[in-house]
Order: structure tokens, then C-alpha cells, then sequence
């Protein structure tokens, strides 16, 4: 029996309150704003709490509040913790 694998959701499908892990950077994600993101502490595996999603996704990542636009979340992959 194989274990089970964590189910993968885009960011902007994450209610507020959530706490996700961050499974994937999708890749329409270009090279320059992938650095961005990792700059800011969004690494693969990094653990996220939603703040909200509208009018832009918030998410608290090592006590920092990263403001995206929704085109950048929805190409967020993350697992639920």
C-alpha cells in the first residue's frame, strides 16, 4: 500500500485562516519573479498561513505578509498541512 499523496490546490482556491505548504511554482512563473519570490522567504516546502484573497492574496510567510496578485497565487501549487 503506497502512502498517501498530499492533494495539491492553487493558492487563490485557499480560504483564509489556512495554513498550506508550498508544493510547487507553477510554470508561467518567469525566472526574474521566481527570484523575487524565493527572496522573500517562497521556497518549495516553506509553510504559509492565507491572510486573505481579495482584493489581493496575503499570506504570511516566517512572519513576513506577502501581498501577491492573483495571477501570481494561482500558479502557487500548495498541500495542506
Amino acid at each position: 500500500m503506497s502512502p498517501h499523496k498530499p492533494e495539491r490546490l492553487r493558492m487563490t482556491g485557499i480560504p483564509a485562516g489556512q495554513k498550506v505548504r508550498l508544493a510547487l511554482l507553477g510554470e508561467a512563473i518567469d525566472p526574474f519573479q521566481r527570484e523575487q519570490l524565493h527572496a522573500y522567504g517562497l521556497t518549495v516546502s516553506s509553510h504559509l498561513q492565507v491572510l486573505q484573497q481579495q482584493p489581493l492574496t496575503v499570506v504570511m510567510c516566517d512572519q513576513i505578509e506577502l501581498a501577491l496578485e492573483h495571477a501570481v497565487a494561482h500558479e502557487l501549487w500548495v498541500e495542506a498541512l
